[in-house]
């Protein structure tokens, strides 16, 4: 049986397209037919045909993400967007297992830990999701993304720390949209 976390309400995605990856719940290296090889080039462009869609058309991503996986299994985007598409659908257990799959995928990538970071705070686990912020930005320290995920979690489960103050100033400083007055307006409290 399959554990299914969902949240009702419109979930606010902020699509990191190339970032998302999805689990092992895509076809994986015991299902391709022996002697097969990979098509990374073939992946790559379906995935990025399916990241087009993610907000608009979640099925067409989905089945797009799954023929990126069947084209090569070990598509890090791909695991990473098939994430996205399963935490729109509040599926956060699934979601999380497709950015764990993802990271194994994409080694140093800050995306699929922020995501995988992003899909545990929506569950309520939030010591886990500021760990997974942390580690995206000890893999990359100026990551706009994974700076916003972690001051934002910091400020909204009072969690700040020492360096909360500084990371919101980058952020305020770095960004050009809402997160910018965001950052601003946080940072004058």
């Amino acid at each position: 049986m399959r554990l299914r976390m969902c949240f009702g309400g419109v979930l606010a995605l902020s699509v990191w397209a190339g970032w998302l990856v999805g689990c092992g719940a895509g076809p994986g290296p015991a299902s391709r037919p022996a002697g097969s090889l990979r098509d990374t080039g073939r992946a790559g462009e379906l995935n990025g045909r399916a990241a087009d869609l993610i907000v608009g058309d979640r099925k067409e991503a989905e089945r797009l993400v799954r023929q990126a996986l069947e084209a090569d299994a070990y598509h890090g985007p791909s695991h990473n967007n098939l994430g996205v598409i399963r935490l729109a659908e509040g599926d956060l257990y699934e979601a999380a297992l497709s950015f764990e799959r993802a990271h194994q995928l994409m080694g140093g990538h800050p995306g699929p830990l922020v995501n995988l970071g992003i899909a545990l705070e929506r569950g309520g686990r939030i010591d886990e999701a500021l760990r997974q912020y942390r580690a995206a930005l000890s893999r990359a320290p100026d990551d706009l993304s994974a700076l916003r995920a972690m001051v934002r979690c910091q400020i909204r489960h009072g969690r700040e720390d020492d360096l909360t103050s500084a990371r919101l100033r980058v952020v305020a400083e770095r960004s050009t949209d809402g997160w910018r007055d965001w950052a601003a307006a946080h940072a004058a409290e």
